[in-house]
């Protein structure tokens, strides 16, 4: 098989021209990420992460099986400080339940791990994966198995004496690290089309990269409120129980002052809020400059969906915090949240352009990327 000097196969068979399975792969493995981070959600709403107390990478795949297993787990679930402080008294069928929550997670993280790596190897070995993508590939191996990490040095945090709940800041870590992969993944899938596609104009394209980083810092800040549980209070908008502003003095009650910044739920909350409101304004005037412009119809098209998907996020973290977080508001939130971010992350790669392919044959767009037909 020869190689292009991208490094990408020249003699691709017919599957690969039209439905181009790497790309499929790369948005089953996205789709997979989406649902880890909604089951996630579900485990820290029912409150169910620290249930299960020890890292078992591979052993743990197995849940308890008899009666004396489930013993044990329990055992070492009620001498932690969970228990103790919020659910003495709990007994084993209820444990169960939040026992299952937390397998679930972690049994899905495995699966994606799977999904991942066996077909990366499969595609690599037949010569379907190129070099640059190679290296974006194994660059996302690498933060999925640094989020695995994360993730119980998380755990470990809420098992500490005294807690009753993961560190919040280590919380906003373990989401956006998923995120950061979720992002990662779509970027890669959208340049794997194979149209020729100009780039949009400099300010644009600008703009269109500019807003993943900024819902990716949103998302992050959605983290610190929910591991300080600062959703629950200030349960009004558009004002902070009556002030745009809180006080100087609230939103800098804690020292040093830079803790405020993780720790504060006040200034925690207000900060997710200043932060939503520019997201959304950025958006807007990016679609509304688009449209004026007079960029492709595609590039417009994209921009619009963005725009959107925030005005929608948006309404439905204010739905959310009105109602003091129901869990069916908090997931919906936070999966909507992936939402935004795939469709800035798409529309970022495909305003950067891509030259004509070397070989005959476009291909269908797919997800977000047939937003508004063909166009550029």
């Amino acid at each position: 098989m020869r190689l292009s000097i991208h490094g990408r196969p020249d003699d691709l068979s017919g599957a690969t021209r039209g439905s181009n399975p790497v790309r499929l792969w790369l948005y089953l493995v996205a789709a997979l990420v989406v649902a880890m981070v909604a089951v996630g959600g579900a485990t820290r709403l029912t409150g169910s992460g620290l249930s299960i107390t020890e890292w078992r990478p591979v052993t743990g795949a197995v849940p308890p099986l008899s009666a004396a297993d489930w013993a044990a787990e329990f055992d070492k679930y009620r001498d932690t400080p969970q228990y103790r402080i919020l659910n003495q008294g709990m007994g084993l069928a209820d444990f169960k339940v939040l026992y299952f929550w937390e397998w679930g997670h972690r049994l899905l993280g495995r699966v994606l791990g799977l999904v991942f790596f066996l077909p990366l190897v499969w595609f690599w070995w037949r010569g379907l994966i190129g070099r640059r993508l190679g290296i974006g590939l194994v660059a996302l191996g690498l933060l999925g198995g640094l989020q695995g990490t994360v993730g119980w040095i998380m755990v470990a945090s809420g098992l500490k004496p005294g807690m009753t709940a993961v560190a919040p800041l280590k919380l906003a870590i373990h989401l956006t690290l998923a995120s950061l992969i979720l992002a990662g993944l779509v970027w890669l899938a959208a340049g794997e089309r194979r149209d020729a596609r100009a780039p949009a104009p400099g300010r644009l394209r600008a703009a269109a990269l500019a807003l993943p980083a900024l819902v990716l810092a949103q998302i992050f800040l959605g983290g610190l409120v929910a591991g300080s549980h600062a959703g629950l209070l200030y349960n009004t908008w558009p004002t902070m129980d009556g002030a745009l502003v809180p006080p100087h003095a609230e939103l800098f009650a804690v020292t040093p002052w830079i803790e405020n910044f993780v720790d504060n739920t006040t200034l925690v909350q207000f900060n997710h809020r200043l932060v939503a409101y520019l997201i959304v304004l950025a958006a807007l005037a990016h679609a509304v400059d688009a449209w004026i412009s007079g960029a492709a119809r595609g590039v417009r098209g994209r921009a619009a969906g963005v725009a959107a998907l925030t005005v929608a996020q948006m309404g439905l973290g204010i739905v959310t915090l009105l109602l003091a977080v129901p869990l069916w508001a908090g997931l919906a939130h936070q999966v909507l949240a992936m939402g935004v971010l795939m469709m800035a992350t798409v529309h970022a790669r495909l305003s950067l352009g891509a030259p004509a392919p070397a070989r005959a044959g476009g291909e269908t767009a797919f997800g977000f990327e047939g937003l508004a037909g063909g166009g550029i």
